[in-house]
């Protein structure tokens, strides 16, 4: 049975620094789509990054780019998520998601439809 754990999350101040991880298990894709969600209270759950784990391309919502930077370690079954600089207003539940077989992201890397594979999500709070 696939699994998606998530970890890293946490409470920091305004600025600082956390770098979440979703370690996957019983994940038989070696080349897939897996992205990162976050889900603040009453709002949508949206996308926050997406990486292609067959050649590393990423995509990222226009709300973190060049804050945040997902990668992957292949050797681990991996993906991080390094937030960097980080504001009130990414306080959300992290959620880490997989797309079922070797399929890529595209376009729609960020619609929470596509992705059968969820985790349990861990917190982060930023206070300013």
């Amino acid at each position: 049975q696939v699994q998606l754990v998530e970890s890293g999350g946490g409470s920091v101040q305004a600025g600082g620094s956390l770098r979440l991880s979703c370690a996957t298990s019983d994940y038989p894709y070696s080349s897939n789509c897996m992205a990162w969600f976050r889900q603040a209270p009453g709002k949508e759950r949206e996308g926050v990054a997406g990486i292609h784990t067959g050649d590393g391309f990423t995509y990222y919502a226009d709300s973190v780019k060049g804050r945040f930077s997902i990668s992957q370690d292949n050797a681990k079954n991996t993906v991080y998520l390094q937030m960097n600089s980080l504001k009130p207003e990414d306080t959300a539940m992290y959620y880490c998601a997989a797309r079922d077989r070797s399929l890529i992201c595209g376009a729609f890397w960020s619609a929470a439809d596509i992705y059968t594979y969820w985790g349990q999500g861990t917190q982060v709070t930023v206070s300013s």
